[in-house]
């Protein structure tokens, strides 16, 4: 189920709309065996009350479950981390309820180990046949390790280095450009190519990774905005609880239960 398929499911012509969630699950059901064999994506349909419905494995053992049928019925925040999980469920009664489209929205994950992860995700509303929402279909790509063999990999390489030195600070697509030697357009081009990112995206995730690391600790939430470039403390809220779905506060108050 690739992001063309969600394409489909939510956008295609009135007599290809099932004539519910349940007649379009029988039909995907049958691809979820393949679906099972990809470990980097967590593919899954939810009803409009934001459940499960089905999911593939990936997403089943991210949970920390060993098969599918605990999963089906549950929201996110009833099986993900209380870091994240209601983020993500608050996330899909958006898309439900307004018939938000996300794609490729940069996403804070939590492993086993309690480190940041990344992934993009995309979402997207199902319709029945008269139009109504009836649930989403959502997939989560973890963030792929560079693309070293890109002829424009050295360059580029820089660039990310000097948003990790920098990243505490405001940091233009003017001074990247220069460090680069290339256009605007070609450095928005060549990142999504070599870090599967967007410049913006990359200065982002710099960001959040260290305020991850600094909201385990007792600094100022004030502080921590600070020190991750962000000279608004409202602009670093808005900010992580994008990412996160929560705000920098709730997340230290979920991270310390």
């Amino acid at each position: 189920m690739t992001q063309n398929a969600f394409a489909i499911l939510s956008q295609g012509s009135e007599l290809s709309r099932p004539e519910s969630l349940e007649q379009l699950l029988s039909g995907v059901a049958l691809l979820l065996p393949m679906l099972d064999a990809i470990p980097n994506a967590a593919i899954f349909i939810k009803d409009n009350a934001a459940r499960y419905v089905l999911a593939n494995r990936t997403l089943v053992q991210r949970c920390g479950l060993k098969q599918l049928q605990p999963l089906l019925g549950k929201t996110s925040a009833e099986v993900f981390p209380a870091q994240l999980g209601p983020g993500y469920t608050e996330q899909d009664r958006q898309v439900l309820e307004q018939g938000l489209v996300l794609e490729d929205q940069l996403e804070l994950h939590l492993y086993g180990t309690r480190e940041p992860g990344w992934c993009l995700t995309h979402k997207r509303p199902l319709y029945n046949l008269q139009g109504e929402i009836i649930g989403l279909a959502g997939i989560s790509v973890d963030l792929q390790s560079a693309s070293d063999t890109h002829p424009a990999y050295q360059r580029l390489a820089a660039v990310d280095e000097h948003i990790r030195t920098h990243f505490n600070r405001r940091v233009t697509l003017g001074e990247l450009t220069r460090i680069a030697g290339i256009s605007v357009a070609q450095l928005e081009r060549y990142c999504k190519r070599v870090f599967h990112l967007t410049p913006r995206q990359m200065i982002q995730k710099v960001r959040l990774e260290h305020a991850h690391r600094l909201l385990l600790t007792d600094i100022p939430i004030t502080q921590v905005a600070l020190q991750c470039g962000y000279t608004d403390h409202s602009a670093f809220t808005r900010q992580f609880k994008a990412l996160t779905g929560f705000t920098p506060r709730q997340y230290r108050q979920a991270t310390a239960q």
